[in-house]
């Protein structure tokens, strides 16, 4: 089962991003986060669609 990963503010206004309960990257603006998060997302959807070719 993949593990989630997810966009969360943090008490200083930044964001973080984790995958599961691993922060990967934090001090972000939300912007950033967001799109370091649909950025994994794409690597993992390309490694499935690779793995299945």
């Amino acid at each position: 089962m993949p593990e989630t990963i997810r966009v969360k503010p943090t008490h200083d206004g930044t964001y973080t991003v984790y995958r599961g309960s691993t922060a990967l990257i934090s001090g972000l603006t939300r912007l950033q986060a967001e799109r370091y998060e649909a950025s994994i997302g794409d690597r993992r959807l390309s490694g499935l669609l690779a793995a299945s070719a």
